[in-house]
């Protein structure tokens, strides 16, 4: 387990990722935000124009869609990093046929071996129902799997359904 990790899921537009920046903010530490979306249509430009807008000032932001552990080891005790989001982060190496094991493997590292407090957002998939095509079957299992080996290695862990937050894991908010 990583002491000073925190993991947050919940399903689309759950209000997740604002709970994540609330408690990010709330520590009062220097704020750092990795971004993995890459912008490939109107649609993800206005919900990262969104984010930005709802994050407000105070934040350093670092655009990293693929590899996070150059940016996680640069961190300090006294920072607070916020990654937003695993699942776009796994999507990136799904669809550059990336190998998904062994980017995971990475992460999970990085994230063990970071000296500052983390938190991290993800989607949960699982829930739905079973997609039509087997490229969406493969991201359902990779993102189960990533989400799982996440909150094994994290101390808490907080599920936000209709912006409510339950801690499923760790200490009490």
């Amino acid at each position: 387990m990583h002491p000073n990790l925190t993991f947050v899921l919940g399903g689309a537009a759950s209000g997740k990722s604002l709970f994540a920046e609330q408690l990010v903010v709330s520590t009062g530490k220097k704020r750092i935000y990795l971004a993995t979306s890459q912008v490939f249509d109107d649609e993800m430009r206005h919900k990262i124009r969104q984010h930005i807008a709802q994050r407000g000032d105070g934040w350093a932001t670092i655009e990293t869609p693929f590899d996070l552990s150059p940016e996680l080891a640069k961190l300090a005790p006294d920072q607070i990093c916020l990654i937003d989001c695993a699942t776009m982060w796994l999507s990136n190496h799904l669809l550059a046929e990336n190998d998904l094991v062994k980017a995971q493997s990475g992460l999970l590292a990085a994230l063990r071996n970071c000296k500052a407090q983390i938190v991290i957002v993800s989607n949960e998939v699982g829930q739905g129902i079973v997609p039509e095509n087997a490229l969406s079957r493969r991201f359902r299992e990779a993102q189960g799997r990533l989400n799982i080996a996440l909150a094994a290695q994290a101390d808490r862990v907080v599920q936000v359904t209709a912006g409510l937050p339950l801690v499923l894991k760790g200490n009490p908010l």
